[in-house]
């Protein structure tokens, strides 16, 4: 199976360790489950306004087999609580997120004082990205957009773009040695647009919550998801985009859903799918 040289090397630590746990339903045989990387999680409201507390997130996590996540928080405080708990077989991978309120979505790319927070928060030492961020068509021409994107290229962090697809191609010409995680695949970009990035942009990843089209009726995959899967399975992750109260609560119901798809495709196109690998390698070196 064709895979990019970005996405090539050696399976990492939780790949090896924590390819399956085992979970049984009562008076049912024990049936293998595979560990998930949710790679698009915010912990929003940190502290008394926050949906779940830390402990009742962490046990989330567990009932639903996510061995790693990628957090980013409004505001980051809720990031920084998850990497403060080192909970024992989750790993976080945090992100800074350029947003103090909700009102920074749409003007963050021009206020430089969203720039200096990116630049604070990245003196605790232990961010891997910078994201997510609201990015649309011509916007992404900012000047701060850019000096954002260089910023991450010289620290080697990961962009996480909510965009639509003229965005993509902006970015790269920011600095093509960015690395993107497209936040949703664009919702509904046309697959064959989809594909095309993939190929052009060898650092672009694809993020699937909320993305149509990927099954049909009875939640089987659709042929063109399928022949995508099987041309680049390194490029793809999963994410629960819990952004509001809503999400956390049908959480498990997410995952059984990507469970669902990923248990249609060949065991290590879904291995690769649901364990986050390129972003594992990245921050293991």
């Amino acid at each position: 199976m064709p895979t990019s040289n970005f996405a090539s090397g050696l399976l990492w630590r939780f790949g090896a360790a924590v390819v399956f746990t085992v979970v049984a339903a009562a008076g049912a045989p024990a049936q293998p489950v595979l560990k998930i990387f949710d790679s698009h999680l915010h912990y929003n409201g940190a502290g008394t306004n926050a949906f779940f507390t830390v402990p009742q997130v962490l046990d989330v996590f567990r009932r639903n087999g996510i061995g790693g996540i990628v957090a980013n928080s409004r505001p980051n405080r809720g990031t920084q609580q998850l990497v403060e708990a080192k909970a024992p077989g989750l790993w976080v991978v945090p992100f800074i997120r350029p947003y103090r309120v909700e009102s920074d979505v749409g003007t963050w790319f021009t206020n430089p004082e969203i720039f200096e927070l990116i630049e604070t928060e990245y003196k605790r030492g232990y961010y891997k990205g910078v994201g997510e961020f609201h990015i649309y068509g011509e916007q992404t021409r900012s000047p701060l957009v850019k000096k954002t994107v260089d910023f991450a290229v010289e620290r080697d962090l990961f962009l996480l773009a909510h965009s639509d697809e003229a965005a993509i191609p902006i970015l790269y010409s920011h600095n093509p040695k960015a690395k993107v995680i497209w936040a949703h695949t664009g919702f509904g970009t046309p697959t064959p647009l989809v594909r095309e990035y993939l190929e052009k942009y060898p650092t672009l990843m694809a993020e699937l919550s909320y993305r149509s089209g990927i099954t049909e009726g009875g939640g089987r995959l659709s042929a063109e998801w399928r022949d995508l899967f099987a041309k680049h399975s390194d490029r793809f992750l999963l994410g629960a985009d819990t952004w509001v109260n809503g999400r956390w609560s049908s959480y498990g119901e997410t995952f059984r859903e990507y469970r669902d798809w990923l248990a249609q495709l060949p065991a290590e196109q879904a291995r690769r799918i649901a364990h986050g690998r390129v972003i594992y390698r990245s921050i293991c070196r």
